[in-house]
C-alpha cells in the first residue's frame, strides 16, 4: 500500500475538488441578505482554498474598482437564493450548476447577458460550445462558464492483470462484452462484493450512457422530452444488468460507499474496482495523493465505436435585482478570461509540483484559456499514467455532448435520476419508471413554457 501523502496534499486535494464542484459547507451567512448599497460586491457559490480560485479571486478584486468583494464562502444554496431574488437582495453574483441555469432564466431570476457581452465586447467563441449551450436557453445566453468537467474511463492496471485482462479489453462499444468483462473483474467474499469490475456510474452518469446508444432525454430546443424513447429505456436496462451482474444495487453502493476517495487508501490502491468513468477532476486527485497508483485512462466510446465525452460544470450567472449589474459583468468576464485562467493555472502547477506530484492540466470551458495551458504550463512529467491522462484530458474536449438548456431546470432532472432510482432500488422496471418520468418531465417543460410566456 502506498505511504499516507503529506497533510498538504491531502488538503489540497479536498480543496481542489470543493472549488471545481461546489462542496464547500455553506458558511453562517443563512439568513443574512446580500445587497450593501455601502460598496460591498457579493458572490454566491464559490469557494477558495487552492491556487486556481485564490488568484481568480484576486484577478476580479483587481478588476472591481470602488466596491469592496466579498466571497461568500459556500455551495449554491438553491432555497436562499430564490428566498434573496424575490426579497429583493440578492448576491452580485452566483455561481451554479449549468442544469439549473435555464429553469432560473425561465423564472426571471437570473438575467440575460445580452448587453453585458454587448458592451464589453466578449466574444463567446472563445467559450468550449457545450459550455455555452448549457447556460443558453431560447437562444439568450445567462451564464459564463467557470468550469468544464469532462468524463474519461478510468483503468485499474491491477485488477486487469488479476484478471487476466488488458486495458484494450475495456470497450464500451461492445455492450455484451463489457457485462462479460464487469462479471470477470468483480470480486466478492463472504456474500459481500470486494471489488466493482465495471461501475457504469449511475444515476449520475445516465445521459452519458443515453447518447452512447444513439438516443438523447431532450430535444435540441429544450422543450420536448425523450425519457421513454427506445434508446433510453435500452440504455437503463443495460445499464442497470451491468449492477445487477455484481451482486445488484445494495452491493455497488455499500462498496462505493466505503471508499477513501480523496486519500491513500483509495480504491485503485486497495484494488476495489475494475474500471469506470469519471470526471477529470479526480484524476488530479490520484495524482495529488496516489501517484503511483496502477492508472490507465482512455476515452469512454459510443457503440458506433467513437469518443464520447458527456460534459458539464458551473456557470457565473447575474441575479436579478444584483445591487451592482455592471461590476457583475466585470466580474464574470475577469473570472472567465484566457488570461485570468492561465495565471492561475501556473500558480497551481507550481504549489502542486513543489511536492514532487504531476500537474495534470486545467479544463476550464475557455478554449483559449486550456490551449495556452497545455501548450505553456502543462508538461510531462515521467510518470506515464499520468502523462497519458492529460493528453487523454485535453483530446477529450473535441468529443463533448451536454444535455440541452431547458427551462424546467432542476425538475427535468429530478425526473430522470428518479427513474433511474427507481430501477435501480427495484421497485419499477425501466419501461414503467421513465413512462412515469417521461409524463412528468414534459408536464414540468410546458409549464415552464407557459410561466415564460
Amino acid at each position: 500500500m502506498a505511504a499516507p501523502p503529506p497533510r498538504r496534499r491531502l488538503r489540497r486535494a479536498a480543496a481542489a475538488l470543493a472549488a471545481a464542484v461546489g462542496l464547500l459547507p455553506a458558511t453562517a451567512c443563512g439568513g443574512v441578505g446580500f445587497a450593501d448599497t455601502s460598496g460591498t460586491f457579493t458572490t454566491m457559490g464559490f469557494g477558495q482554498g487552492d491556487a486556481l480560485a485564490d488568484v481568480r479571486i484576486q484577478e476580479a478584486r483587481e478588476a472591481l474598482t470602488g466596491v469592496h468583494l466579498q466571497v461568500n464562502q459556500g455551495a449554491f444554496d438553491e432555497q436562499q437564493f430564490l428566498s434573496s431574488v424575490a426579497a429583493g437582495d440578492p448576491p452580485d453574483v452566483v455561481r451554479m450548476d449549468r442544469t439549473l441555469l435555464g429553469g432560473y432564466a425561465s423564472r426571471g431570476a437570473v438575467v440575460p447577458l445580452t448587453s453585458c457581452l454587448k458592451n464589453r465586447g466578449i466574444d463567446l467563441d472563445q467559450y468550449r460550445d457545450g459550455a455555452i449551450d448549457e447556460a443558453t436557453l431560447n437562444g439568450t445566453v445567462y451564464g459564463l462558464p467557470d468550469s468544464y468537467d469532462n468524463r474519461v474511463m478510468l483503468l485499474n492496471r491491477a485488477a486487469l492483470k488479476d484478471s487476466g485482462r488488458r486495458p484494450e479489453d475495456v470497450d464500451t462499444s461492445d455492450w455484451d462484452g463489457l457485462l462479460k468483462l464487469a462479471k470477470d473483474l468483480r470480486r466478492s467474499k463472504d456474500g459481500k462484493l470486494t471489488r466493482i469490475g465495471f461501475d457504469p456510474k449511475i444515476p449520475e452518469f445516465f445521459p452519458l450512457w443515453v447518447r452512447a446508444n444513439g438516443g438523447a432525454l431532450l430535444s435540441d430546443d429544450g422543450r420536448t422530452a425523450k425519457l421513454n424513447s427506445p434508446e433510453v429505456v435500452e440504455a437503463l436496462d443495460f445499464t442497470v444488468r451491468l449492477i445487477d451482474a455484481q451482486g445488484g444495487w445494495g452491493r455497488m453502493k455499500a462498496l462505493r460507499d466505503s471508499f477513501d476517495q480523496f486519500g491513500a487508501a483509495n480504491q485503485f490502491v486497495r484494488n476495489q474496482v475494475g474500471a469506470y468513468p469519471m470526471e477529470d477532476w479526480y484524476v488530479n486527485v490520484l495524482a495529488d495523493t496516489t501517484p503511483k497508483a496502477a492508472l490507465t485512462t482512455t476515452a469512454f466510446r459510443d457503440r458506433e465505436g467513437e469518443p464520447l465525452n458527456y460534459v458539464s460544470g458551473y456557470s457565473w450567472a447575474i441575479p436579478k435585482g444584483s445591487e451592482h449589474p455592471d461590476k457583475a459583468c466585470e466580474f464574470i468576464a475577469t473570472m472567465t478570461a484566457a488570461d485570468t485562467w492561465v495565471k492561475a493555472a501556473r500558480a497551481k502547477a507550481k504549489d502542486i509540483r513543489a511536492d514532487g506530484s504531476p500537474y495534470i492540466g486545467d479544463f476550464t470551458g475557455n478554449k483559449e484559456a486550456d490551449r495556452r495551458i497545455r501548450n505553456q504550463v502543462w508538461k510531462k512529467t515521467g510518470n506515464p499514467a499520468f502523462d497519458d491522462a492529460a493528453t487523454t484530458l485535453y483530446s477529450a474536449q473535441d468529443d463533448a455532448v451536454t444535455v440541452p438548456a431547458n427551462a424546467a431546470g432542476s425538475e427535468f432532472r429530478k425526473a430522470w435520476m428518479n427513474a433511474v432510482n427507481s430501477v435501480l432500488s427495484g421497485t419499477q422496471t425501466a419501461q414503467e419508471a421513465l413512462d412515469e418520468a417521461q409524463r412528468r418531465a414534459q408536464s414540468a417543460l410546458d409549464r415552464a413554457a407557459q410561466d415564460g410566456e
